[in-house]
């Protein structure tokens, strides 16, 4: 038996995405409740709660274009056919990430600036305005799209941590270019508040920064560690599930440095196949969360299921 993934179904699947949660837990003691929903997932890593938000879902025709441009269309096929997945559209997934430390909430990413941030905070009892630290892992827009709402600062009491190469890159680009754009009005008047980072250094005590560069000249992911137990924020390493993983070596079309990100993509996958690492992907279907497996030359993105449960 075929089954045929249809245009209709996938856009009426993506419409009946809830971007709004019908109960909200109430924000008692200034802690913020643990999610279970569709649009916020809550995992325990050590002493850190760790929760994916679902900024927003959008389906993409032509996916080769965008992840194997250069490949021919029968290994596209073959590798799309052993993954039980379709050639011909594939679902895009915005997810940042909040880390309530004990004594901080780390907001990673902003997301659209759509308003699906707001609706995921909420399920888990969290305002805006009650995020201490956010964390831009680069500035393409459906990172800092949310830094603003309606032209204000849509975090307002937060410090911003990002790479100096990220926001050096982006500020310095002239007038009309789509993503500086987006930085200067989003980013630049809030840079005050912003410390820029290293590979290496610290968001705070148990979150640090990895370089990770070639999808941006700043692309930074996250290494967590709370009580002898690890966790990797991967951001855009890798923006498919399958084709990302098992192919490493196919350049995204939005990949800055091709060569750059392969080597990225290659060197933190293998860490996390090798040291049993779960890892958040910003684009892997929601909750984000997975483990990462080496398969043949390349690797496989295992979802969750119910480990770090706590």
């Amino acid at each position: 038996m075929t089954i045929k993934l249809t245009r209709r179904a996938a856009l009426s699947a993506a419409a009946a995405l809830p971007f709004a949660s019908a109960a909200v837990p109430a924000f008692a003691a200034g802690e913020p409740s643990k999610a279970n929903s569709t649009i916020a997932k809550s995992f325990q890593v050590g002493d850190f709660t760790v929760t994916t938000l679902l900024d927003g879902s959008v389906p993409r025709d032509e996916p080769k274009a965008l992840f194997a441009a250069e490949v021919s269309d029968d290994e596209f096929a073959a590798v799309s056919a052993e993954n039980f997945i379709p050639t011909d559209i594939a679902q895009f997934f915005f997810t940042p990430t909040l880390v309530h430390t004990g004594s901080e909430l780390v907001l990673f990413d902003t997301g659209l600036g759509q308003g699906g941030i707001q609706a995921a905070l909420a399920d888990v009892g969290v305002s805006p305005d009650q995020i201490d630290v956010v964390v831009i892992t680069h500035m393409h827009p459906d990172h800092i799209g949310g830094m603003t709402t309606n032209d204000s600062p849509t975090f307002a009491n937060a410090r911003f941590v990002t790479a100096a190469p990220e926001y050096n890159f982006w500020s310095a680009m002239d007038a009309g270019n789509r993503v500086g754009d987006m930085v200067a009005a989003k980013v630049t008047p809030q840079a005050e508040k912003m410390t820029f980072l290293d590979d290496g250094g610290e968001v705070t005590s148990g979150i640090t920064a990895m370089a990770a560069h070639g999808h941006t000249p700043g692309h930074t992911v996250y290494h967590l560690e709370s009580n002898g137990q690890r966790l990797v924020l991967t951001a855009d390493l890798a923006n498919h599930y399958v084709w990302s993983f098992a192919r490493p070596e196919w350049p995204f079309s939005f990949d800055m440095d091709a060569a750059a990100a392969t080597a990225s993509r290659r060197n933190v996958l293998g860490m996390l196949a090798a040291d049993k690492i779960p890892m958040i992907g910003y684009h892997m279907p929601f909750p984000a969360a997975g483990y990462v497996e080496t398969r043949g030359e390349g690797f496989r993105f295992v979802p969750v299921s119910y480990q770090m449960m706590g």
